[in-house]
């Protein structure tokens, strides 16, 4: 039997309420073990205590009772103990952004005392497996997203832990990048084996989690499950179906979601993924909708949803949210014509040429770094185009950027309202900024603090607000003034999968309702929820068309039934492999 690295007993941790009020209770009589040898997968929705878990592990805080025993060391008491053989890269890893690659690396290495000989060796070595070994001299601030958790994990390997705690890496990279990431911890932790050395993956992204050799499940504090993967979903077997659908997706999502025999329908191109309620006979595809519908194998996402659903509090349905009455039915929303943009003689977007049709969702996806952000800030009238047109809400950017602008709203990607004000103190702030009278934006607030369940938390610290309140708020004000194009820039980024489908079940309904929707996004199952999305690499748009359609261009006999996921780094791989031609053939 192997080793236990941790052992976590009876752990409680409560943290004071700003401004008074009973204490906070993060975790709830936690009781479990992490082997040796093992890969366990941390989940759990929105504010279920992952983070307060590993800074706990790590010796970070103190449990507030109980006790936590990694390495063999009490960590309320003697953690400088265990720190040594600790690597811990958090949410936002502390990377010295004006230091370079190996600046980073080097400062790591003197703090955790490597000797000089050996330092060498494994920075060479880690350079090498995380292909940074090119940019070492660059500065930590100018690599992407990707290539910053990338160092930050090459930062937390180099003192080869014995126990490496990972507080959702991958969150905000694209997937090939996801992929990197997993298989250099994976060939770190093979390697590392035989030393007894273990990892605790807390992640948002779910397919992560099932390919970890077991699985702890927080809720609301508390332990809900532990076990590996497919104790997960062996009790779906029988209960997941896919229904072909040829009318509107979004209709079909909340017909199906209303029966009483479905517990999730999750839009999947021109199909739903339904799970059934425990007991419940699978309904005629006609009487939910569909056109056809065949059981397939459930996924770790579906056993997690099924042991959620009935203890969120999360609405599953559809709000309407007032939009704009002048929404014009005439030509495109959007229309871009070889749009480009120079930073000196860097290139950031290409000849962009694309349009939006009005009520329609077009995803951009896209690496880190790709140019989506950049192409985000042209379209909202925030930063001008090198060359070409864009048309916004019929608005030329170039000549009209106000009156553009006052057609918009937009959600950023990182939570962009004031921490320090309260919900409603937001609310009335936005109201005014976007210039709505006093009787407008009292009905405006009203209604936005309904609709967006979040009336209880009115009086709020937006700050201190759950990932998933903070995304709802800031859709809410970015809604206020009735745009007719909303721009969502990774707006789901760190949320578990119940938010997730909660933000697209208001999204689709904004969209039904007239609205046009542009989103960025590195979650390709909520890319399925796009009517086209649009895929760009080194600033240029190499394809557009629908999730179906693009899954359909990498099909093989080797690929007969690729994801969406498949299709996006095959794509991006052969524009890289043609432009590289094209680079060869004109030098």
């Amino acid at each position: 039997m192997a080793e236990d690295l941790v052992r976590i007993e009876g752990v409680r941790h409560r943290f004071a309420r700003s401004g008074g009020g009973p204490d906070v209770i993060a975790l709830d009589g936690i009781d479990t073990t992490i082997a040796a040898g093992t890969m366990t997968g941390l989940v759990g929705p929105d504010a279920a205590g992952k983070t307060t878990l590993l800074r706990l592990i790590a010796g970070l805080l103190r449990p507030s009772e109980g006790r936590i025993i990694a390495l063999g060391h009490d960590m309320a008491r003697a953690a400088e103990r265990a720190h040594a053989d600790i690597g811990y890269m958090p949410q936002r890893f502390g990377l010295y952004e004006d230091l370079s690659v190996a600046e980073n690396l080097s400062l790591f290495a003197d703090l955790h005392a490597i000797p000089t000989a050996v330092r060498d060796e494994r920075i060479a070595r880690l350079l090498r497996f995380t292909a940074l070994a090119p940019f070492i001299a660059r500065r930590a601030g100018q690599l992407s997203g990707g290539m910053k958790q990338k160092l930050g994990l090459a930062c937390a390997l180099l003192a080869r832990p014995r126990l490496l705690l990972l507080d959702e890496p991958s969150v905000g990279v694209d997937p090939a990048s996801r992929r990197e990431l997993w298989a250099i911890v994976t060939a770190m932790l093979a390697e590392g084996r035989a030393d007894g050395m273990a990892a605790i993956w807390a992640t948002a992204y779910l397919d992560e989690a099932a390919r970890c050799d077991r699985v702890l499940l927080l809720h609301e504090g508390r332990l809900l499950s532990e076990a590996p993967p497919n104790d997960f979903i062996a009790p779906l077997r029988g209960r997941v179906f896919r229904m072909g659908i040829s009318g509107n997706h979004r209709a079909a999502s909340r017909h199906a979601l209303a029966h009483p025999a479905v517990l999730d329908a999750q839009i999947a191109g021109d199909a739903l993924r339904l799970v059934l309620r425990a007991g419940a006979a699978a309904p005629a595809a006609a009487e939910l909708g569909g056109d056809t519908m065949a059981e397939v194998e459930p996924r770790f996402e579906d056993g997690f949803i099924a042991l959620l659903d009935e203890r969120s509090a999360v609405p599953r349905r559809s709000i309407p949210v007032p939009v704009s009455a002048s929404i014009s039915a005439d030509g495109p929303a959007i229309d871009v014509r070889a749009l480009s943009r120079q930073f000196g003689r860097f290139v950031a977007v290409d000849q962009v040429s694309f349009s939006v049709g009005r009520g329609e969702i077009f995803g951009l996806l896209g690496p880190n770094g790709a140019g989506k952000s950049t192409m985000f800030r042209m379209l909202c009238g925030l930063l001008r185009p090198t060359s070409g047109t864009a048309r916004v809400a019929g608005q030329d950017l170039l000549r009209a950027p106000a009156a553009a602008r006052g057609r918009i709203g937009y959600m950023a990607q990182r939570f962009s309202l004031y921490g320090e004000l309260s919900v409603q103190e937001n609310l009335r702030f936005f109201a005014r900024v976007y210039g709505l009278g006093p009787g407008a934006r009292r009905e405006a607030i009203d209604a936005a603090l309904t609709r967006f369940d979040l009336a209880e938390v009115a009086e709020q610290t937006a700050g201190l607000l759950p990932l998933g309140l903070k995304q709802r708020l800031a859709l809410a004000a970015a809604l206020l003034h009735g745009p007719e194009i909303l721009f969502l820039d990774e707006p789901t980024s760190g949320v578990d999968p119940l938010i997730r489908r909660d933000f697209w079940t208001r999204i689709g309904g904004l969209a039904d309702a007239g609205v046009t929707v542009l989103v960025t996004s590195h979650f390709m199952d909520e890319a399925e929820y796009c009517d086209r999305l649009g895929i760009v690499s080194d600033g240029r748009l190499v394809a557009v068309d629908t999730p179906a359609g693009l899954r359909a261009r990498v099909r093989t006999p080797d690929l007969p039934e690729p994801t969406l996921e498949d299709a996006f780094i095959e794509l991006v791989l052969q524009a890289r492999r043609a432009q590289t031609h094209d680079d060869a053939a004109a030098a």
